[in-house]
This record gives C-alpha cells, sequence and structure tokens, in this order.
C-alpha cells in the first residue's frame, strides 16, 4: 500500500474530479455522425490490418468504438461511442466506459474494434444492458504479430479485438473494468 501525504490531497482531488469529467461530461453525437466515425474507422483498420479484414467477413458482427478518451494519473477514466454493425448495417449503438485505479499516467485517444464471431457473442451483447468485459464471452486482444499469423481457420474465441489509431501517451491500455452498455444517441 502507498501512502500518500495529505498536502498532495488537492492534486489527486484535482486528477479524480478531471478524469471523472471526461466519463460523465461525454455527450451522445448524433446516430449519422457515430455511423460515420465507425465506418471510417473499420475501413481505416481494414487497410491497415488483413488479419481484422478477414475476421470482419467471417464475424456474426463487428462493435467498433472509434474515438476513446482516456486519460488519469492514478485513477483515470473513459470513454467513447460507437455502433454494433452487421452485414454493412447499423444494429445500435453503444458506449464503452471505465474508471480505473492504479499505475497509469497520461492521456491518449484510441479506438477498438470488437469482432463478434459467434451467434453466442453476438446475443450475449445485443441482449445485455451493461456488459462488462471479462464477465461473458472469451476475448482476445489482437497484436499485429498474431493477427499476420492468424488464418479464419484458426480463430476459436467468441471476441477478437484490435486496437487502432492510438495518440498520445497513456502507461497502461487494456479492456479490464470496461462497461459497454446501449446508446441512444
Amino acid at each position: 500500500m502507498v501512502n500518500f501525504p495529505l498536502r498532495r490531497t488537492p492534486l489527486w482531488l484535482a486528477v479524480l474530479c478531471l478524469a471523472m469529467s471526461i466519463t460523465l461530461s461525454a455527450r451522445a453525437d448524433s446516430a449519422a455522425q457515430i455511423d460515420r466515425d465507425v465506418r471510417a474507422a473499420l475501413q481505416g483498420l481494414y487497410a491497415k490490418d488483413a488479419g481484422a479484414k478477414a475476421l470482419g467477413a467471417k464475424a456474426v458482427a463487428v462493435l467498433v468504438f472509434p474515438n476513446i478518451v482516456k486519460a488519469g494519473l492514478v485513477v483515470g477514466g473513459q470513454y467513447g461511442e460507437g455502433a454494433l454493425l452487421a452485414k454493412g448495417k447499423t444494429l445500435g449503438y453503444y458506449s464503452t466506459r471505465a474508471v480505473s485505479y492504479g499505475m497509469q499516467a497520461g492521456a491518449q485517444t484510441f479506438g477498438y474494434a470488437m469482432f463478434l464471431m459467434t451467434e453466442k457473442a453476438y446475443q450475449h451483447v445485443n441482449d445485455t444492458n451493461g456488459w462488462e468485459i471479462g464477465t461473458g464471452p472469451s476475448i482476445v486482444v489482437m497484436d499485429k504479430g498474431t493477427s499476420r499469423a492468424m488464418t479464419t481457420t484458426t480463430y476459436k474465441d467468441d471476441i477478437y479485438v484490435f486496437f487502432f489509431d492510438q495518440s498520445g501517451l497513456m502507461l497502461g491500455l487494456g479492456l479490464q473494468g470496461t462497461k459497454i452498455s446501449r446508446l441512444k444517441p
């Protein structure tokens, strides 16, 4: 356990307020804007990663969050909006948010796409309101090396996640503690 001197309390309070304001003050974009951003992000991912494109062709649906903002200093928060797509059609809108505590510092933006490979994964995302990652279908986070080695005949997990368009500097990036909820833009 780390002890923090009381003289630093105002700094911790300011950081906590900043992290919470990122999460709570974000307002929903219009459905048309979310659709444009999601489609552009997915096209960009497919252009950069052939493995993602191959999974996209086989996926039951793809949940895309094109622009997530994350900031923190020990206490952090993140928020983003996206859409669930299947066969080129938008099936619904979602938000992703997380509040975290631990060894972290910085601010960044990034996006991620979740390729739902099974009907079970699709039903879980579609039927739950407030899905917390880690409590449902199995998830594999893909990196460039893993993606290149994978073929559509070797996948066996429910969901594959690709991060993209990272900018800024943040120590620590993951999905732990992330909650995905239905959104009405």
